[in-house]
C-alpha cells in the first residue's frame, strides 16, 4: 500500500508515542551519553522561532523533548546543525552540514539562496517533521516531511538527512568549508549516528538564515 505524506504525519503520533528518540527513550530512561555534553550558547532568535513553529504546527510535531536547527546564516565550515533540549535550552550538540548546490552555485560556503522546486538541488529553510529511518545510497539516513509552503515538497524531492564524504572536520579545516548535497541535510559520517539517536521521528527541524 503506497503511503502519502499525509497518512505519515497522522501515524507518527500514534506509532512513536510510546518512544523516545528511535527508541532511545531520550528524556526518559535510557537516554543517550551524548547528552551529558552541553553547551548553552545557541542563538536565541533561531531557537525562539523554532519554538513559535512547534506552537504553529500543534500536533503534527508530537515530541517536543529536542529540537534540530540549522542556522543557514552561518557558513558550512561552522558547525551549524544543533540539537537542542528544549526543556534547558542547552545544546545537545553541534555538527557540520552541508547546503544544497542550488543554494550556493559559486561554493562560496554560504546559502544564498533557498528553493522548493524540484530539480533546483537547494537547500529549503522552514519547519520539517523528522521521519522514519531507512538504509540508501548514503547509508542509514532519515526522511524528512516538510511542514510549510516553503517546504511543502521535501519528501517529494527526498530531502533527508544523510552523511557524506564531502562533510568532515578536516575539510571544513583546510578549505574553511564543507562540500555542498542536492538539497539534503547531510552531515559527517562520525556524526550520522549521534544526530539520528539524538532527532528521532515526530520531531522539529527548522532551518533558517
Amino acid at each position: 500500500m503506497k503511503l502519502t505524506r499525509r497518512h505519515f504525519i497522522g501515524a507518527l503520533g500514534l506509532g512513536a508515542a510510546g518512544l523516545g528518540v528511535d527508541g532511545l527513550g531520550v528524556g526518559g530512561l535510557g537516554a543517550p551519553r551524548a547528552f551529558a555534553a552541553v553547551r548553552t550558547d545557541a542563538a536565541p532568535g533561531l531557537l525562539a522561532k523554532a519554538r513559535a513553529a512547534l506552537d504553529a504546527h500543534g500536533a503534527k510535531v508530537p515530541h517536543r523533548d529536542v529540537v534540530g536547527l540549522v542556522d543557514f546564516a552561518a557558513p558550512s565550515g561552522k558547525p551549524r546543525f544543533q540539537v537542542i533540549d528544549l526543556g534547558s535550552g542547552r545544546i545537545v550538540s553541534s555538527n557540520l552540514v552541508a547546503h544544497g548546490r542550488g543554494s550556493d552555485p559559486a561554493n562560496t560556503g554560504f546559502v544564498q539562496r533557498f528553493s522548493n522546486e524540484p530539480g533546483s538541488n537547494a537547500s529549503s529553510a522552514g519547519s520539517f517533521l523528522v521521519g522514519e529511518s531507512y538504509v540508501g545510497k548514503y547509508g542509514r539516513s532519515r526522511r524528512l516531511h516538510g511542514l510549510d509552503p516553503q517546504n511543502d515538497l521535501a519528501f517529494d524531492r527526498a530531502i533527508v538527512i544523510h552523511s557524506a564524504d564531502y562533510v568532515s572536520q578536516t575539510m571544513a579545516s583546510t578549505s574553511g568549508r564543507v562540500g555542498r548535497s542536492f538539497g539534503c541535510f547531510t552531515v559527517s559520517h562520525s556524526d550520522i549516528a549521534m544526530v539520528l539517536a539524538q532527532l528521532g521521528p515526530g520531531r522539529l527541524l527548522f532551518s533558517a538564515r
